[in-house]
């Protein structure tokens, strides 16, 4: 209802596992990069759990993207299966069904230990994912776990990823499914996103969707979310769908807290009880009464110890002396003073500037495309190296307290004056200085010296990226590597746009690699492609 109001391609906030709507917190970077070490490195069983609506399903989704095309997947979503329907299903995703009516166990078996082995020789992989998994019977888990033993004498042969909620691990636990557990190599638990997280959640659901940037929630909507959500993404999505509905319905681009708060009341039936109600809360109806009779006891006591003080009051034997107010005319009420716009932004302003910039630079909508993901990448340098960044980006100040910035425009803003992080929004590097936008998204001209004194060694700034980006190493040819070489030349690095990842890109690579920090390696992975895409024109 509210997409085309909005202007949205598509509804943000869809309860969908879409795997371009996953948002990369610290806790689902984790999960998928240990996802990614358990599949490449062979490691046989993979463990990944996590509580009802944390984005299991959607990393999952996500993975399957992002694994190589020598990487074979089978995907298993009913876990409601049993040993023969297992078989039959995983033989099927990896294309492998059996054409005969007789169909046994050793025939499956058969068959899918002929194709991991052709997928072995060809230097392939193959991965078996199941979602849902805590709701596997005893008896498939075993069959899963005879799985395993498909193998070389050195490697293994299939990757078995279990996802499913916590109760997974009490399931594993069993004594019965000790020689399973024993053999799961990689185990991590998802949880859901940080207070800090939300927004960048909300902001990043609201590019993917298609958004031009005219809708905002305001911080206290953000921290009313995370209230309630607890960061649980499912409700963040529930909580933010049915506040761009409330919005719509009364004329509103800017999401108030009193907007969120309507939302929750909505759907406050549908949310999990630890929502309605802090724990606490019901403690203290218990002790209410317990404490009122604590209060009067103290009080009888108090007045007791200062009967005589109250009694001489109460008679009139001594004055007491109470201070006279001061006259209206002898009150001086200040003016408040007209603050300046800041160029401190806090952590909210500056992430939605960024995408702002993003989007504005987008004129051709190169990035619509529905395979790049569109996300915030971090990164720790220093100022002589930042000054060589051609995206604009935002800087973590090291400081905690303002000072004086140039011209008429001045820190003063409330945002300033307290303990939290502080940014500077830079939409380009200059020859001498930096334009930076201020909180009305004005461009504000500083020096060299003002980002001397307001520099940090945290940085961010947004980053496209395909689905399936590859790992780009020696020996590899192809237009990606032509996109490297010219990034490289441009910079001033001596490579040809041969196609072709030769000896001197590998050198150019390691020499850009350790100019910023990373590890000299040659291997062009997500940081060294972020890099590279931030220097380029």
């Amino acid at each position: 209802m509210y997409t085309s109001y909005f202007g949205f391609k598509e509804n943000p906030f869809n309860l969908t596992p879409d795997p371009r709507y996953l948002f990369l917190s610290t806790y689902h970077r984790e999960a998928l990069d240990h996802l990614l070490y358990g599949i490449n490195d062979r490691k046989g069983f993979i463990v990944i759990t996590g509580g009802i609506g944390t984005g299991k399903t959607t990393l999952s989704r996500a993975l399957l993207e992002r694994l190589d095309e020598s990487i074979k997947s089978a995907l298993i979503f009913n876990s409601f299966i049993s040993e023969m329907e297992l078989l039959e299903t995983v033989n099927q995703e990896f294309g492998t069904d059996l054409d005969s009516s007789g169909k046994t166990k050793k025939e499956y078996i058969d068959k899918l230990n002929q194709f991991l082995l052709k997928t072995f020789s060809k230097g392939g992989n193959a991965v078996l994912l199941i979602d849902e998994a805590q709701n596997l019977s005893m008896p498939v888990l075993e069959q899963i776990r005879m799985l395993s033993n498909l193998e070389t004498e050195k490697e293994k042969l299939i990757q078995i990823v279990l996802v499913g909620q916590s109760e997974l691990k009490e399931l594993l636990a069993h004594p019965s499914l000790r020689q399973l557990d024993e053999r799961v190599m990689v185990r991590y638990e998802l949880r859901s996103l940080d207070r800090k997280d939300v927004h960048g959640y909300v902001e990043h659901r609201l590019v993917v969707g298609g958004g031009r940037g005219d809708l905002r929630f305001t911080t206290s909507a953000l921290k009313e979310i995370y209230r309630y959500s607890r960061g649980n993404p499912r409700r963040i999505n529930a909580v933010c769908d049915r506040s761009l509905l409330v919005g719509y319905a009364n004329d509103e681009f800017t999401i108030s807290k009193g907007t969120v708060r309507k939302a929750v009341k909505d759907i406050r039936g549908n949310l999990a009880p630890e929502m309605r109600a802090h724990p606490w809360s019901k403690k203290l109806g218990r002790l209410l009464p317990v404490l009122l009779a604590l209060l009067i006891i103290l009080a009888g006591f108090f007045i007791w110890i200062h009967r005589g003080d109250i009694v001489r009051m109460f008679s009139g034997e001594e004055t007491i002396h109470l201070p006279m107010p001061r006259s209206k005319e002898t009150v001086a009420v200040p003016v408040p003073e007209r603050k300046e716009v800041s160029l401190f932004l806090d952590d909210q302003a500056s992430i939605a500037g960024l995408f702002r910039l993003f989007r504005d630079r987008d004129d051709k909508g190169q990035y619509a495309d529905d395979r790049v993901h569109v996300g915030l990448f971090p990164f720790s340098t220093e100022l002589k190296k930042y000054i060589v960044f051609k995206k604009p980006f935002r800087i973590l100040l090291d400081d905690s307290e303002p000072s004086e910035s140039p011209g008429s425009v001045s820190p003063g803003s409330p945002s300033d004056t307290d303990s939290s992080p502080r940014y500077l929004l830079i939409q380009e590097i200059t020859a001498d200085g930096a334009v930076v936008i201020d909180a009305e998204g004005r461009d504000n001209r500083v020096n060299r010296a003002f980002l001397e004194n307001h520099q940090g060694q945290r940085v961010s700034w947004v980053y496209p990226y395909e689905n399936k980006s590859l790992t780009l190493v020696k020996g590899m040819i192809g237009p990606s590597i032509v996109e490297v070489q010219q990034t490289l030349r441009q910079i001033g690095y001596p490579a040809e746009p041969t196609g072709i990842f030769d000896d001197q890109t590998f050198q150019n690579i390691k020499e850009f690699q350790a100019y910023f920090g990373l590890k000299p390696d040659g291997i062009v992975g997500r940081r060294t492609k972020a890099l590279l895409y931030q220097v380029s024109e």
